[in-house]
């Protein structure tokens, strides 16, 4: 019979164990109703889709879309057929597959979107993307006046050989809110557009425009917030007069003349401002600082001249913000280094003079930064630039003056070189290591030398040995 004290210790070594197996043994997982895992819902079709922007960011800054957003008025589910009507309008266009109900979710390639009506449905959002170049046709006019009566959103991309009836007007009562056509549809009258007057988002880009100018179009959209037209073939002057509740625009790419009004500054929502790629003269309006809310400024290939407007310095919220290609003169300020959320900053190809005021920190702490082309600019290179940072102006002499001749385009970084700004951390005469690969080739020469001496020596040295023993 074991000791008791053995025995006690057997026990307690037993209830140990049993506890310790009970405390690993993981509970029964109880999911709360919020934990719940939600079941995707149906992405209606991409209502609006902003083309790509120009080079620049600030073109970069696409117009809203509520694309990947539910559309509120989209039910979460219902069994009733679309309207006859509307199916044989779909089944005329003869572009998206109808032989089951257009309105069952996921449709084909989400190109439709229902209401929830009883007894029959109606289309909201009718998306047509990537037509085939062999579908050439122009749509019908009956069809699309009874998709307009109750479509909201209305998207055409990258359907080129599609058209719109000739000299057709949307009906008085369309309900649309949005319309896009991202090179698609051979040619759209202001007309059409004009009568869409409840449009919120208007995006129209590669798609020639039949306009004499933006406020023909303009005109009527009352409750326009986002306004594209880029690469239309667009002329005329810009519109003198704006509807407040705009927050963006995009006029790029096109042939519009004349100088940036100053009543463009009274848009006291407005966040993107693109103009880039016009023929525009005159100075930025000094009333710009107005603008507190812009995010995007993009006034890029124009005949723009006169200074950077002190007054831009304001507007503490801008991110990107491109003058290049322009005839801008004077110096350059230096309030965007107070501006912390920048991270886009072209100047080049102006006629900028002076001393340039930034700093590496500053140009470093930019995704993009150019300044190069402007003849008269100059860097400090002392204690603010090393010559790792190329911007393809000048170094300063001690009179604030170029002290040579600007570098050459092929001294600026490459598209391939891995980098988006102007400048780069290569070709740096300062590095130790290159110092080293410098005076490298001289330490070798030497060593050879001395075992070529030390090696002659030692055979002389044998040689008089040799004799002296004999």
């Amino acid at each position: 019979m074991p000791p008791p004290t053995v025995t006690a210790l057997v026990s307690l070594f037993l209830l140990i164990s049993t506890a310790s197996s009970a405390g690993v043994t993981p509970a029964p997982h109880v999911v709360s109703p919020t934990s719940l895992p939600v079941p995707p819902t149906s992405k209606p079709p991409a209502a609006v889709v902003s083309p790509t922007a120009s080079p620049s960011p600030a073109s970069s800054p696409a117009a809203p879309s509520n694309a990947s957003a539910p559309h509120p008025k989209a039910p979460a589910a219902s069994s009733a057929p679309l309207d006859p009507k509307q199916l044989a309008a779909l089944q005329s266009l003869d572009l998206i597959p109808t032989t089951h109900n257009p309105c069952i979710q996921p449709s084909f390639h989400n190109a439709t979107l229902c209401d929830g009506d009883s007894p029959f449905r109606h289309l909201i959002a009718l998306h047509l993307s990537n037509c085939s170049d062999t579908v050439t046709a122009t749509l019908s006019s009956a069809a699309l006046k009874d998709l307009l009566t109750t479509l909201e959103t209305l998207s055409f991309q990258d359907c080129p050989s599609l058209a719109l009836p000739p000299h057709f007007l949307p009906p008085a009562s369309n309900a649309l809110t949005a319309f896009t056509a991202i090179s698609s549809l051979r040619r759209i009258s202001s007309g059409f557009l004009s009568r869409l007057t409840d449009l919120s988002e208007l995006t129209v880009s590669n798609t020639p425009v039949n306009a004499s100018g933006a406020f023909v179009i303009l005109g009527n959209l009352k409750k326009i917030q986002s306004f594209t037209l880029s690469n239309v073939n667009l002329t005329g002057l810009l519109p003198r007069h704006w509807h407040p509740n705009i927050t963006h625009i995009d006029l790029s790419g096109n042939q519009i003349k004349g100088t940036i009004p100053g009543s463009i500054t009274l848009l006291e929502n407005l966040q993107t401002l693109d103009l880039s790629s016009n023929s525009l003269d005159g100075e930025i309006p000094t009333e710009i600082g107005d603008l507190i809310t812009l995010k995007n400024l993009s006034l890029r290939g124009n005949s723009l001249s006169g200074g950077v407007p002190d007054t831009l310095a304001a507007i503490q919220g801008l991110v990107s913000v491109d003058l290049s290609s322009n005839q801008l003169n004077g110096t350059v300020p230096g309030f965007f280094t107070k501006m912390k959320h920048l991270k886009y900053l072209n100047l080049e190809r102006n006629n900028f003079h002076g001393i340039m005021p930034f700093n590496e920190a500053f140009i470093r702490g930019l995704e993009v930064f150019k300044i190069g082309e402007n003849s008269n600019l100059c860097y400090n290179h002392s204690g603010f630039i090393s010559r790792s940072v190329r911007l393809g102006i000048s170094p300063c002499d001690k009179h604030g003056l170029p002290a040579s001749p600007p570098p050459s385009k092929d001294t600026s970084p490459s598209p391939d070189d891995g980098t988006n700004s102007d400048y780069s951390d290569g070709d740096n005469s300062d590095s130790p290591n290159k110092g080293d690969k410098h005076h490298g080739p001289n330490k070798i020469v030497l060593g050879v030398a001395i075992a070529l001496c030390s090696i002659v020596f030692l055979i002389l040295f044998l040689i008089l040995m040799s004799r002296c023993c004999k």
